[in-house]
């Protein structure tokens, strides 16, 4: 079952409260919309609407994809846990966890290790930030 956009599923959650009402159900909005989101086979309406969110034919990568890269450069494999979109600027907020923490500190003094971190990347997996060196902070391509 393919998962409808957010403005989508509020529609079918209106009809939806709208038809039983007239069969004498009360239900609330958001009682209407966590059932949409379980019928849909996601636990509750936050995690279907962000599911919603991020999905598209436009994004280049989805929750759950594998991805491979340079993070701080240092090489990773990991997964997507969170993705959306920043307005209007193509951008997007990606959340990565690694499969093994990456040690972000190149002196031998010491280390920093990430296993989770948070990115605004352009549409090419490339991380709009960069680092005083001049390189991105991430790059991050979909494991096929």
């Amino acid at each position: 079952m393919t998962l409808p956009s957010v403005d989508a599923l509020k529609t079918q959650a209106r009809r939806l409260r709208a038809a039983l009402t007239a069969k004498g159900q009360v239900l609330s909005h958001s009682q209407a919309l966590e059932l949409l989101s379980a019928q849909y086979g996601y636990k509750d309406w936050n995690t279907a609407c962000a599911a919603a969110s991020a999905t598209g034919p436009d994004l280049p990568f989805s929750v759950g994809d594998r991805v491979t890269g340079l993070y701080m450069q240092q090489a990773f494999t990991g997964g997507i846990r969170g993705l959306s979109r920043i307005g209007q600027s193509g951008h997007l907020r990606v959340t990565l966890q690694f499969d093994e923490p990456v040690d972000v500190v190149t002196f031998d003094s010491f280390s920093a290790h990430r296993s989770r971190v948070t990115c605004v990347v352009r549409q090419d997996g490339v991380a709009v930030q960069k680092t005083s060196d001049g390189e991105p902070h991430l790059k991050m391509k979909r494991i096929v």
